[in-house]
């Protein structure tokens, strides 16, 4: 179960609650978040919430079934709306577009994509600047430098900045210059970096796995919430399967059932899902008939030349017309 608990419930009252779980054969862990101070209780005895439900400085409780409960849609049926300031959400009726490089090369490269970023009204810039690698000689980024570069020309431009955080050790370092941290799919069950993130204020983008199941995705969401962080973002990015025809074999029927399972936003990531540059688009068009709540996407001014990933990677005159398709498409949706 998951008892909200009052702002001011006090020292005594709080414990009177445990208390009571505990003679009832559940055991509870307090959570305090951003904007909210939660017991979560597990057992497996039938009782009646009523009994707790009663005491004083309880606001609300909800019995919750699931093993990922504070991220369930059981309890809390209002979908999440992450705010990034200024008008710019995710999330409950806004829809977001995240575009930009796999990495950041430079920074006449970065100036390049903002523009094109700011003529098209996308708000939110991707690029990796620690890029976890297949291979040891690949290129694996501009590091700590090429972050406060990317933050400076963005910040300029009023575009908000999402990169991948690789390790618990970047995330103190990291904090100042981006706006949503991404855990890719190689670190999606990384629980001391989930644990990490969860004692930050900033929201966090959750990659689900390359084999990872829906379940183990919420379940690793849950880690990220149970530690304070409500600003949660879940992305379907493909999952590797025995198809070798393209990339990732991209599970749109995930972000279908996560939009049931979860009040977490859900992000659709259709250039991993696929990995070919000519089906990005009408993937990510599928992704959002499906309900994604946005897309993130590769985006090169000549991916030819691209550090990495550019077989992935829409040039500027192919991603405007995604764009402009991307955003028809979602008024098509909200008129079901």
């Amino acid at each position: 179960m998951i008892i909200h608990l009052e702002p001011n419930i006090q020292p005594g009252q709080l414990a009177e609650v445990q208390q009571k779980l505990t003679a009832h054969g559940f055991t509870s862990t307090e959570v305090r978040t951003q904007s909210h101070h939660y017991l979560v209780g597990v057992g497996k005895k039938p009782i009646d919430i009523r009994v707790i439900g009663t005491l004083p400085g309880i606001q609300d409780i909800h019995r919750v079934s699931d093993g990922y409960k504070l991220v369930s849609k059981k309890w809390r049926v209002q979908d999440t709306k992450i705010d990034l300031g200024d008008g710019v959400g995710i999330g409950r009726g806004h829809f977001q577009i995240m575009a930009g490089p796999c990495s950041i090369e430079s920074e006449e490269q970065v100036e390049a994509v903002v523009k094109h970023l700011v003529a098209n009204d996308v708000k939110i810039m991707r690029g990796g600047v620690y890029k976890p690698r297949s291979s040891p000689y690949s290129f694996r980024g501009l590091g700590q430098e090429g972050l406060q570069m990317f933050h400076q020309i963005c910040r300029e431009h009023g575009i908000r900045i999402i990169t991948e955080v690789m390790m618990v050790e970047q995330i103190a370092e990291m904090h100042d210059f981006i706006d949503i941290y991404q855990v890719g799919a190689r670190n999606a069950q990384n629980f001391n970096l989930l644990d990490a993130l969860g004692e930050v204020d900033k929201p966090v983008l959750l990659k689900r796995g390359m084999s990872g199941t829906i379940e183990e995705l919420l379940q690793g969401a849950e880690y990220i919430f149970s530690h304070g962080n409500e600003k949660i973002m879940l992305c379907e990015r493909g999952i590797r399967t025995y198809e070798n025809a393209y990339r990732n074999t991209m599970d749109i029927n995930a972000i279908a059932m996560l939009k049931k399972m979860t009040h977490l936003p859900v992000i659709a990531d259709p250039s991993h899902g696929i990995g070919i540059r000519a089906f990005v688009e009408p993937i990510a068009l599928a992704s959002v008939m499906a309900g994604a709540d946005g897309i993130i996407m590769e985006v090169h001014q000549t991916p030819e030349k691209a550090a990495s990933d550019g077989q992935q990677t829409l040039n500027f005159v192919e991603a405007t017309e995604a764009y402009r398709r991307l955003r028809a498409t979602r008024k098509l949706w909200e008129e079901f």
